[in-house]
């Protein structure tokens, strides 16, 4: 049977777990078995936070043009539909950054929904 050194692909495996983990609290940065354990759970929560960051701020997004709709005396799904039955493709994204930046071309486009 032939030996089977693995000294560098351990360490190089070690290492790379507890690079990722350096900035995590006392032993979680330091112990290999701790920090593992703890870089699986924060690569969980990043995946799960990189989804979660797309539906906040889709309502952040509905929101604002709720407040800057309702200047005009309309509700936001009444001007969504509107919008889409005037056939104008603006995204939500697009649309509160025009109430927040140019409230004359909201304006304008509040008009032609109407």
């Amino acid at each position: 049977m032939v030996r089977v050194k693995r000294g560098n692909v351990a360490r190089n495996r070690r290492n790379k777990i507890l690079k990722i983990a350096k900035g995590f609290c006392g032993a979680q940065s330091s112990l290999f078995r701790i920090a593992n354990q703890q870089v699986m759970k924060s690569l969980t929560y990043a995946y799960i936070g990189r989804k979660e960051k797309k539906r906040i701020f889709r309502q952040l997004w509905i929101t604002r043009i709720n407040s800057a709709v309702r200047k005009y005396n309309l509700i936001y799904s009444r001007f969504i539909h509107n919008l889409k039955q005037s056939k104008i493709l603006l995204n939500r994204k697009m649309l509160s950054q025009l109430a927040i930046l140019d409230p004359s071309a909201f304006s304008n486009i509040v008009d032609i929904t109407n």
